[in-house]
Parts: structure tokens; C-alpha cells; sequence
């Protein structure tokens, strides 16, 4: 392990960076040769920034754990992806304690908790058993107060303005 105190963060709010300040942090540690576990979670589409991540399979895992179609169709998620996410979480909680990963990323874990995929306690008991020295990284809209409370750094991305609001969708290379 590459690190004497790990400490939780935040990344949450409505505007845009959650994700990519993650990664950002992320491509930091592995070019200090920290071992990274990044967990996507209500993701699964090609995004560019993950293919680059791919290229660093040797200190880095990258899963990928359901997705965000009920949102779309407005429907509520499917018993097999609240499974499926599930699974997920339990397998990254395995992967901190493990003794492998410097870095562990949930990505979009935050807004899991807010369409019902994952309970408050279930996540703030991820928190409470991380290793003193695993950095972990939450992201994600709608961080609960409770999560806040544990977390040690906790920033939050304000939307100002974006150009999503008059009509311009994602790009690839830009926001995916």
C-alpha cells in the first residue's frame, strides 16, 4: 500500500466534473504506481475516458455495475438490477478490504442511493470499515447528509450554465 492515511471524498452536486474528477484523480495515482479499483455504477455506455483507463490494466480495475435505463423510461428498476448493483457494491467492499487497491472509486454511487439501488446505511457501512489507508472516492448527485458527515473532503460541482439547456447533446471526446 502506497499510502500511511487514506481519507473519504466527495465529489456531488448538479453540475458537471463529477466523474472526470474522479478519473483525473485516478490517472494521478496510477502514475504514482498506485493499484486503482474504480466501480461505475448506473453506467454503461462507451465512454473515451474509460477506454484510456483500460490501457492501465495492470494497476487498474475498472467494473461496470448496471445502468440508468429506468431513469429514461421512467419506470422503477428491475429486481435483477438492484441485484446487479448489489453485487456490485459487495464486490468493491471486498476489494478495499482486500489489501490490494491504493485508490477505490464509486462513481455514481451517490445517485444509486437516490433511485432506491442502495440504502444510506448500506453505503455509510462501506465507510465505516475502509482501511485507514484507502483513499476512497464517492461521486454522484444527491449525496445524503449522512455521507457528508463521514466524508473528509467533500466538493460540490454547481451548474452555472450549460449548454446541454439549449439543445446541444453529449460529444464524443468532450462528454463522453
Amino acid at each position: 500500500m502506497k499510502l500511511s492515511r487514506g481519507y473519504i471524498q466527495v465529489y456531488t452536486g448538479n453540475g458537471k466534473g463529477k466523474t472526470t474528477a474522479a478519473i483525473g484523480l485516478a490517472v494521478r495515482a496510477l502514475g504514482h504506481g498506485f493499484r486503482v479499483y474504480f466501480a461505475q455504477f448506473m453506467k454503461n455506455f462507451p465512454y473515451g475516458e474509460l477506454e484510456i483507463l483500460k490501457r492501465f490494466a495492470s494497476h487498474l480495475v475498472l467494473k461496470n455495475w448496471g445502468n440508468d435505463a429506468f431513469v429514461f423510461n421512467k419506470q422503477p428498476p428491475s429486481a435483477e438490477l438492484v441485484s446487479e448493483m448489489q453485487k456490485g457494491l459487495s464486490q468493491a467492499r471486498e476489494a478495499m478490504l482486500g489489501s490490494t487497491y491504493d485508490l477505490v472509486i464509486l462513481d455514481e454511487v451517490l445517485v444509486s442511493i437516490y433511485f432506491k439501488l442502495f440504502t444510506i446505511d448500506q453505503v455509510v457501512d462501506f465507510l465505516k470499515v475502509k482501511p485507514a489507508n484507502v483513499e476512497l472516492v464517492l461521486t454522484g448527485r444527491y449525496c445524503p447528509q449522512e455521507i457528508l458527515e463521514l466524508a473528509d473532503l467533500v466538493t460540490n460541482m454547481e451548474e452555472i450554465k450549460h449548454y446541454y439547456h439549449r439543445g446541444v447533446s453529449a460529444r464524443k471526446g468532450i462528454e463522453n
